[in-house]
């Protein structure tokens, strides 16, 4: 059993916070005397994170912020990078999977289609940038991976799928979106 106390004197230790994003050196926290875990408090946002052994729980999350998103797929989009910051790499896999759908539904495709209908619209209808299909299929296959077949994801596999997504995100959205309208 963890014999916890909060402490000031935590030696000073500098992170980038899971929750805030923020570079911020904290001495302020909780420790275990036996195991040496530490519970740190970020100084910007007062957000408790958790370090054993060179783990930190919340990681920073990957990707970036998109701009001009449906709010549906702004959720999706930030629920599969808190995924990654849990380590929940299957579940942020299955959510940018999920992503597709919803973004093929923002953009005009019918409601209750199967999954293939989706992807060929965003195909199919300009929704997918030049040589981006592939970055679709490879969405599609991990996501099936993840929902057909008895297979965790793994870290890498889900930041490379973010970073697919957050391509697409900012071709179909933000992109557009700072175009001049005169």
């Amino acid at each position: 059993m963890a014999d916890w106390y909060q402490s000031r004197d935590v030696e000073s230790r500098s992170y980038q916070c899971g929750f805030c994003g923020h570079g911020v050196a904290s001495a302020r926290g909780y420790l275990d005397q036996r195991s040496r875990q530490r519970i740190r408090i970020c100084p910007h946002c007062e957000k408790p994170t958790f370090f054993d052994t060179g783990i930190q729980v919340p990681q920073v999350a990957p990707g970036n912020e998109v701009k001009h998103l449906p709010e549906s797929v702004e959720q999706l989009y930030k629920e599969a990078r808190s995924c990654v910051s849990i380590q929940a790499y299957t579940s942020s896999v299955l959510s940018c999977r999920k992503l597709l759908m919803n973004i093929a539904v923002s953009q005009g495709a019918e409601e209750g289609k199967n999954f293939f209908h989706y992807v060929e619209y965003l195909a199919n209808n300009g929704f997918v940038p030049p040589n981006g299909r592939g970055w679709v299929d490879h969405i599609r296959k991990r996501g099936n991976e993840a929902t057909h077949e008895i297979v965790v994801m793994t870290k890498e596999m889900a930041e490379e799928l973010i970073s697919f997504v957050e391509m697409l995100l900012k071709f179909i959205y933000e992109f557009p979106a700072q175009i001049p309208t005169d």
